[in-house]
């Protein structure tokens, strides 16, 4: 396993900036925000646009400070609407009823994997959105399916892997929902972008989630939960046993990138990137 630490916690920070923090801090991996303000990939004055030049940029500050990227983080698309930074959230989805809509979602996870490719990264993750009022869970299922196809198919032709991560409140919310879905779409390349903080708040615990999703595994958050809050905290400071995660990690043989995601925490991401690497070091 290698530890790594995403850049939406830096969203005061450039992207190179943020990759020489997170590279002089011990981290062996980045994610990188696919979003405003960082590697949007369609021009905004909010974002970094990823125009050749850009994209050296990050390609040329990876390199000098040897660092690989974990996963490109195509979650959000708050830059869709030009609005702040966290609103809102997920939409427009791969489940969108709205078919262009749902169309743009598609082309930006594309553009995405394009990303993903030119920085030499294996991942990109991804959500199913949440559930629309006045559209039914199955039919809001068969129209992320229908998405899902198309953009593995895309993804498989360039040799990258997409990670669904799944979270209370959205369509797919449980192991058991994603499992499903993997085997519905059937493609080698599709698998979870697993959350495990996620995972605590939906009561699951670390052996039953890596043993039901296994070696579709393809990238993992972490963070901290108190209380039951869905507020992510610096490891060590909430209430998830991180003895008990690494040791159901362990059991699967997961080799991948465990990513740090602490969005939280934009006023001293620095400070949270050292706290959590001290804490986690120690399982590594």
């Amino acid at each position: 396993m290698k530890l790594s630490f995403s850049t939406n916690a830096f969203v005061r920070f450039s992207v190179p900036e943020a990759i020489e923090i997170i590279a002089n801090t011990g981290y062996s991996g980045v994610e990188i925000l696919a979003d405003v303000p960082h590697l949007y990939p369609y021009p905004t004055k909010a974002a970094v646009i990823p125009a050749e030049a850009g994209m050296q940029e990050i390609a040329s500050s990876l390199e000098k400070n040897r660092i690989q990227v974990a996963n490109i983080n195509a979650n959000t698309a708050a830059g869709y609407y030009g609005a702040k930074f966290w609103e809102p959230l997920f939409e427009p989805s791969l489940a969108n009823p709205d078919e262009e809509a749902r169309k743009w979602r598609v082309e930006y996870t594309k553009k995405c994997i394009d990303m993903a490719r030119f920085l030499s990264c294996g991942n990109v993750s991804i959500t199913s959105g949440r559930m629309v009022p006045g559209v039914k869970p199955e039919k809001s299922l068969a129209l992320l399916k229908l998405s899902l196809l198309d953009i593995v198919e895309y993804a498989a032709a360039k040799d990258i892997r997409v990670g669904m991560e799944y979270e209370p409140g959205l369509l797919v919310e449980r192991a058991e929902e994603l499992e499903s879905l993997i085997l519905e779409v059937d493609a080698e390349n599709f698998g979870a972008n697993l959350d495990l903080g996620h995972s605590y708040l939906a009561g699951e615990t670390p052996a039953h989630v890596t043993q039901t999703l296994g070696p579709r595994i393809f990238h993992i958050h972490i963070e901290d939960i108190g209380k039951r809050k869905h507020y992510h905290l610096i490891p060590g400071e909430g209430e998830i046993d991180f003895e008990d995660v690494f040791r159901a990690l362990a059991a699967i043989n997961y080799d991948g990138f465990v990513t740090v995601e602490l969005y939280t925490f934009p006023e001293n991401p620095g400070e949270a990137a050292e706290k959590s690497f001290d804490y986690l070091k120690n399982f590594f």
